[in-house]
């Protein structure tokens, strides 16, 4: 068995693929919040395939690690001196992996936020990314503004205070670099979040305004926050994972990232100071990423919504049982092709069909293990920002709504905190009190659950999605998942 770090990639088994690049001639040009499994098997994958191929060597990423959750990964990146292993799983079961050698140093910013500071307002780092999720960008959901009531935000907010958010870290980052003269970095957002960028633009200028209304003016004239599409499934590393990591490839991995063979990124060029080639690596650097993300959010992220649910009140518990099930599988094709479809722009150089019919196939790869509770987690981020706009899309043009309509009820049903087994659900959410206390509310006015307006905005005063919704939580409390899904493929949904 081989401890992953540095010293041993030249005794690693031949089938892991390694860094063929000098790693200690490589230096940082990227600080990215929020090290994850996504980030890993995207946007740090990406880089090493550049490096790779001689390219982006200026370009090494620091992770910056804010919450506690971050300890973990900041003790297993410096046990491994930032290496990685990345496993791809086929849908034949066949598995290929490779380490990954792009994140050259990690911080975890309470143990030392001047060093945090220093190496953001180093003029070698030219980009700040983020993946912090949908609720990393503090939105108050009603108003789609910042929360400046955030209690972390209002500390973050006094004089000479040490920065704690993301926000404090980035805005005072960037004004010690104009204090230094120093040219600022760009902020890029890889979250997903339909016009990410222009969402974290929002959110960290109403921050700076409130800090520093100079600052503010100055950042939003000089700093760009690029538009982002993001796509690969990465479930959460689990000890199976490492144990097969550490079985087929004879590598002790604190903590290696699993994943699907699909990768998309496409990504507006929009830059201050240069960014790495990613065309080169396969990025779609382009002028509008527009039509990319309503795609991805629209048909992959809610159809993702489409399993979680139904899937968990009938029992399933990892999502490629779900997609395999042939209802659940024409559930989410009507779902794409009726309700999702409608709504988008064209995309250029993207066959939806296809792209629709490979959405299925890689929900279905029994090799990721995808589990049904990570989809249903943070559902108060997911279903506003991406079916809740489907919703009232198709509302004003007069298209479906009965499959979104379920959906929303299954989540008022999940919510409720039992399934269709009697088993207790446990609701990962930052307002699972409140969503469970309005689901159980349902008990005495089944409109409960849609009136929260912070979620749902007006639906609930549109007769028509009223209609679908009380028809659709019903038919979930009397029949149970399974047979209201056959219910409205057999057309009894109004």
């Amino acid at each position: 068995m081989t401890s992953l770090n540095d010293a041993a990639l030249t005794s690693l088994d031949p089938q892991v693929a390694r860094p063929d690049y000098d790693r200690s001639a490589l230096s940082v040009g990227i600080v990215h919040i929020g090290v994850g499994g996504f980030h890993r098997a995207h946007q740090a994958m990406y880089l090493d395939e550049l490096m790779r191929a001689g390219h982006a060597h200026d370009w090494a990423i620091c992770g910056l690690g804010l919450m506690p959750g971050d300890i973990r990964m900041r003790d297993a990146l410096a046990s491994q001196d930032g290496l990685y292993t990345l496993v791809v799983k086929h849908s034949d079961g066949s598995t290929e992996a490779r380490v990954i050698g792009s994140i050259l140093d990690y911080v975890y910013a309470p143990d030392d936020p001047e060093a945090a500071l220093a190496r953001m307002a180093d003029p070698a780092v030219r980009i700040v990314s983020l993946t912090v999720t949908e609720g990393g960008y503090n939105v108050n959901q009603v108003t789609g503004e910042f929360d400046l009531t955030n209690p972390a935000v209002r500390a973050d907010l006094e004089p000479g205070a040490l920065p704690t958010t993301s926000f404090g870290y980035v805005v005072e980052a960037l004004r010690r670099r104009r204090e230094a003269g120093t040219a600022p970095f760009t902020v890029m957002s890889c979250d997903n979040i339909q016009g990410n960028g222009d969402n974290a633009r929002r959110m960290f200028g109403a921050f700076a305004h409130a800090k520093d209304p100079e600052l503010a003016a100055w950042i939003d004239a000089e700093v760009p926050f690029p538009n982002s599409m993001v796509d690969r499934i990465t479930p959460v590393t689990t000890d199976e994972d490492r144990a097969l990591v550490a079985e087929r490839f004879g590598v002790e991995d604190a903590w290696p990232v699993v994943t699907e063979p699909f990768t998309q990124w496409a990504l507006e060029d929009h830059f201050v100071a240069g960014r790495p080639p990613y065309e080169d690596a396969g990025v779609q650097v382009v002028a509008d990423v527009t039509p990319y993300e309503l795609m991805k959010l629209r048909l992959l992220n809610v159809s993702h919504q489409g399993i979680a649910y139904l899937g968990y009140l009938a029992g399933y518990r990892l999502v490629h049982d779900v997609a395999q099930d042939p209802m659940f599988a024409t559930f989410l094709r009507g779902y794409m092709d009726s309700e999702g479809s409608p709504t988008l722009q064209p995309v250029p150089g993207v066959d939806l069909d296809a792209y629709k019919a490979t959405l299925i196939e890689r929900f279905s790869n029994a090799y990721v293990r995808d589990t049904v509770a990570r989809l249903c987690a943070e559902s108060s981020d997911r279903i506003p920002t991406w079916l809740v706009p489907v919703i009232d899309a198709n509302l004003a043009a007069g298209g479906e709504v009965a499959r979104s309509a379920l959906i929303v009820a299954s989540w008022a049903r999940y919510a409720e905190g039992v399934d269709e087994q009697g088993a207790p659900i446990e609701i990962v959410d930052r307002i699972a009190d409140r969503v469970h206390a309005a689901a159980l509310a349902q008990a005495e006015d089944d409109l409960a659950f849609l009136r929260d307006r912070d979620l749902f905005g007006d639906l609930v005063e549109d007769e028509r999605f009223v209609a679908a919704y009380r028809w659709a939580l019903s038919s979930l409390h009397e029949r149970g998942s399974r047979a209201t899904i056959q219910a409205l493929l057999d057309g009894e949904a109004p």
